[in-house]
């Protein structure tokens, strides 16, 4: 039966892009406690900067936003073939396993620790092992709670323009649809991850709230815009692995159209 069902191409495919989107937004919501610097990974020097009257601002960003865009990619290349339902199937799958996997971060933050891992680590550095796990996976609530109401919004803003989008313009303009619906979601996650974990979590101002709003999503827009080459990439190759006939069908399924299977009669 599992055998019967891979081989299924369009299947196949299906169960790759879920897994590496859920994977990949996991692996973000992990990784983003860290801070870095853009500016340095770059090799430039770092100029603050005051935007809507909040002063020294910098391109420092959250190690998340370096998974963030590809999971934005793979949103575009669901929709496209698979139609908006495929999207918030495999959204809410990914909400709901990063949720667990959050709930397993609290418990394992809280079992009691053996004593001999407490100091396991000294000589590199790390005086007490409990406190640099709870460092790194004890994320406060109003974050986790504003991460993954951003995600999932952010999932639902992107589908909702992209077929807007293409039910204007139909197949042309891939790179209008594809980085159009990134670049307004992109904002709406940005705004709502900081509105809830900060502003409402930390009670920040408004101005600091809107400003490295800003900041981050300038860095994301450029981001969605480097990457349209790599949307049209992927799309030729689905093309190529699936075939031209198959591929045809299963967008026109996407945008809710049926189009008739051909019955091809062989000649002799």
């Amino acid at each position: 039966m599992v055998k019967k069902l891979l081989s299924d191409k369009p299947t196949k495919l299906f169960v790759i892009f879920a897994s590496f989107f859920v994977a990949n937004a996991l692996i973000a919501e992990c990784i983003g406690g860290k801070l870095f610097s853009l500016e340095r990974l770059l090799g430039l020097e770092v100029h603050s900067f005051t935007l809507f009257g909040e002063s020294g601002l910098a391109y420092t960003l959250t190690a998340g936003v370096l998974l963030w865009p590809l999971e934005f990619v793979m949103t575009d290349i669901v929709n496209e073939f698979y139609g908006p339902v495929a999207v918030r199937r495999i959204s809410y799958i990914a909400v709901a396993l990063i949720t667990y996997a959050f709930i397993m971060f609290f418990v394992a933050i809280h079992v009691p620790a053996d004593s001999w891992w407490l100091g396991s680590s000294s000589g590199e550095g790390v005086p007490n092992m409990q406190s640099a796990f709870v460092g790194i996976f004890g994320q406060g609530m109003w974050i986790i709670l504003g991460s993954l109401t951003a995600f999932l919004v952010s999932q639902i803003v992107d589908v909702t323009v992209f077929h807007h989008i293409k039910k204007r313009t139909g197949e042309k303009h891939v790179w209008l649809r594809a980085t159009g619906s990134t670049v307004v979601s992109q904002l709406v996650d940005s705004f709502i991850v900081l509105f809830i974990a900060f502003k409402i979590g930390k009670d920040w101002s408004w101005q600091r709230v809107l400003a490295i709003c800003m900041v981050n999503y300038s860095y994301k827009f450029v981001v969605a815009v480097a990457l349209t080459p790599l949307i049209y990439l992927l799309e030729h190759r689905i093309v190529r692995y699936l075939g031209h006939d198959t591929a045809t069908r299963m967008k026109a399924a996407a945008m809710g159209k049926e189009m008739p299977v051909m019955d091809v009669v062989p000649h002799d």
